[in-house]
């Protein structure tokens, strides 16, 4: 066995081992615990001294970054075809990725982790609720993206098979549950995650993360 994921239950690593589980490949899943500050260990840091998830692993190759993964993970799979090979619907998948990535993922640290951009409590605040702003209104983009691909007669955001764009939408909507976003505010992309998580593939990430679909709690 030489590929091994380094993951931590619940984050963006989800995406490549959603990917890795629909791929049917051989793979050592690595639990890294957030909480437990695991990602600061030595032998960490010494794999990715920015100590953050996911991290791939292929013999002697580490690669970190989602966007670097994924496209890995494809090459790596390409029977798969997670990644459009036709240059026009690429770019799209790229666009969607990146957008995912570096535009609503940091939208919700500003949720989640409003410390890390303010050590001041009502400031805190501020970030918080000016991002929760902002991410229900991503979140109906991405539903907007669910739309435009059915419309389009296609079933999965990135081509004719479950992948990467899917996995990821499940995650930040079920981010969104996680801070009181009910999911069924944006039901065609509450009903596209309930659908991504019966792929099997999914499925069994799901499950080993042990991560329930929805969190979100009414009046909480």
């Amino acid at each position: 066995m030489t590929l091994k994921l380094y993951y931590a239950p619940g984050a963006c690593s989800f995406v490549p081992h959603a990917m890795l589980e629909i791929a049917g490949a051989t793979f050592e899943p690595m639990a890294i615990r957030l909480h437990k500050n695991e990602q600061r260990n030595p032998d960490y840091l010494a794999l990715n001294a920015r100590g953050q998830v996911p991290v791939l692993v292929d013999g002697d190759a580490v690669i970190t970054q989602l966007m670097a993964i994924v496209a890995y993970i494809d090459a790596r799979f390409p029977e798969h075809a997670f990644v459009p090979k036709e240059p026009l619907a690429r770019a799209r998948f790229v666009e969607a990725l990146a957008w995912m990535n570096n535009t609503v993922h940091p939208t919700f640290t500003h949720i989640f982790m409003p410390h890390k951009f303010s050590d001041d409590p009502a400031a805190q605040q501020s970030i918080r609720a000016q991002a929760l702003t902002a991410y229900r209104q991503q979140l109906g983009e991405l539903q907007a993206l669910v739309q435009q691909a059915h419309s389009a007669g296609r079933d999965w955001l990135g081509g004719v098979h479950c992948g990467p764009l899917d996995a990821y939408a499940l995650t930040l909507l079920r981010w969104g549950s996680m801070v009181g976003i009910n999911p069924e505010d944006t039901p065609a992309l509450w009903a596209h995650a309930q659908r991504t998580a019966q792929v099997p593939g999914v499925a069994r990430a799901m499950a080993r993360e042990k991560l329930p679909l929805n969190m979100y709690q009414p009046g909480a």
